[in-house]
């Protein structure tokens, strides 16, 4: 791979890097790996003020992290970067499977090889 090209994937991972680095941004996120919500959905979900949330939805919104549609009154939030939709998904396996007296899912083990497994 050419030296320009890594350090192309090295700024964009680390500008998509800055904009999950706050825990609101990253549950907003993950609440939306199952599906498009509305404001309000996600305000319901994530407990944060109105203004903040509208904040916080911007700087997704325009790292395009997140797209939107309105419907009448009703502005819609979905993920539109995949990277983020798999980190997300990995978020919520390892949230299950940290969970005392939880069981691991079968989807958590998906990445492990027997080669890095250890000895």
């Amino acid at each position: 791979m050419p030296a320009d090209l890594d350090e192309r994937v090295f700024e964009t991972t680390a500008d998509l890097f800055g904009l999950l680095a706050a825990p609101t941004r990253l549950r907003i996120v993950c609440a939306l790996v199952d599906g498009e919500r509305t404001v309000s959905e996600l305000l319901e979900q994530v407990a944060v003020s109105q203004p903040n949330m509208s904040q916080h939805l911007g700087t997704l919104y325009r790292g395009r992290v997140l797209a939107r549609r309105r419907t009448g009154a009703h502005i819609f939030y979905r993920i539109e970067n995949e990277q983020v939709h798999r980190l997300c998904r990995a978020l919520k396996r390892q949230q299950v499977v940290s969970m005392p007296g939880m069981k691991r899912p079968p989807q958590a083990a998906d990445c492990r090889s027997e080669k890095h497994s250890p000895a």
